[in-house]
């Protein structure tokens, strides 16, 4: 990730097998600078993240449907 800020963060894809379909849930974890906890507290990360994962994920699953 490089905006809003760079992290060099782990990057963790679990996948599920339910059935005939595979659920997966994509997190990312690591070290948060003091400044950036306060950035947090001001602004929704999951908005300004959300659509990078969503685009990720839907591209994961066009490739797994090939």
């Amino acid at each position: 990730m490089f905006k809003p800020f760079e992290a060099h963060n782990l990057v963790e894809f679990t996948l599920e097998p339910q059935g005939d379909i595979t659920m997966v849930t994509w997190s990312m974890l690591g070290w948060v600078p003091y400044l950036a906890k306060i950035v947090h507290v001001v602004f929704d990360m999951d908005k300004m993240v959300g659509g990078d994962f969503e685009t990720g994920l839907a591209n994961l699953k066009a490739i797994a449907e090939k």
